[in-house]
């Protein structure tokens, strides 16, 4: 039986875990750049980056871009649920947690035509909403909203939106299904600078599309989660026989 040998990679990584859980490396603490790193240890920039990468996706280390790599301060994760139609309820944990809401308008093309179920160029509403502890952004959210409906007074803040703790300016209509995707990958471009990531770090990418009684679809939210700093729960309730029969 042959062992196998860890890689470079591996190894590096272990070599900093073990650092960081032992308290050699404190919470907080700026580590090295990456170039003398990889010196340190005798490999190259690459797969010095690999290793830092394993690293991130465990939660111990956060990078920051335009400042360098950071043991990280906490353990804290988001919680997602889904598979409901009332807005989510922060846990203990997610209650340190604050969110900032930039409000554009634009109109419906490409993929948001079929996402909202809406004629092209119609007008939206777009709350772009990163979710931060103090300076470090954990989340985001890209959510739309027909304007007829807000001009209507019917939608109030989305949802989705309230979950990122979106003050609502009215009530907001009873809904009758929330239909919800989920994916891992890579993130863009944009959202390693938002969410100050690094681009080999995978996000889930979850869409939300949230439908009235009448079947229009009032709001479409694509959530963005730094996989690791999120957990995802999707809950199903049985249909009662008396509704099953209904149908």
């Amino acid at each position: 039986m042959t062992d196998t040998v860890p890689s470079r990679r591996q190894v590096i990584a272990d070599d900093m875990r073990s650092q960081i859980t032992t308290g050699q490396l404190k919470a907080g603490e700026r580590l090295p750049s990456e170039t003398r790193l990889a010196s340190r240890y005798g490999v190259s920039t690459s797969t010095l980056r690999n290793a830092l990468a394993l690293l991130q996706s465990e939660g111990l280390i956060e990078k920051t871009q335009g400042k360098g790599n950071f043991v990280a301060l906490t353990s804290r994760r988001l919680t997602y649920v889904g598979g409901g139609l009332k807005p989510l309820v922060a846990s203990p944990i997610d209650s340190v947690l604050r969110a900032t809401v930039r409000t554009t308008h634009l109109q419906a093309q490409g993929h948001l035509i079929p996402l909202l179920r809406v004629p092209a160029n119609t007008e939206l509403t777009l709350f772009l909403c990163v979710r931060n502890e103090g300076t470090s952004p954990h989340s985001l959210a890209r959510i739309y909203v027909p304007r007829d409906l807000q001009e209507r007074n019917l939608p109030c803040e989305p949802p989705s939106c309230a979950n990122f703790e979106a003050k609502p300016a009215a009530p907001c209509p009873p809904l009758a299904e929330i239909r919800e995707r989920l994916a891992a990958r890579l993130p863009t471009p944009e959202e390693v600078e938002i969410l100050q990531i690094s681009s080999t770090l995978a996000v889930l990418d979850i869409t939300r599309v949230a439908i009235d009684g009448t079947g229009r679809v009032v709001e479409a939210a694509l959530l963005v989660l730094p996989s690791h700093r999120a957990d995802a729960y999707f809950i199903t309730h049985p249909v009662p026989e008396e509704r099953k029969r209904e149908r």
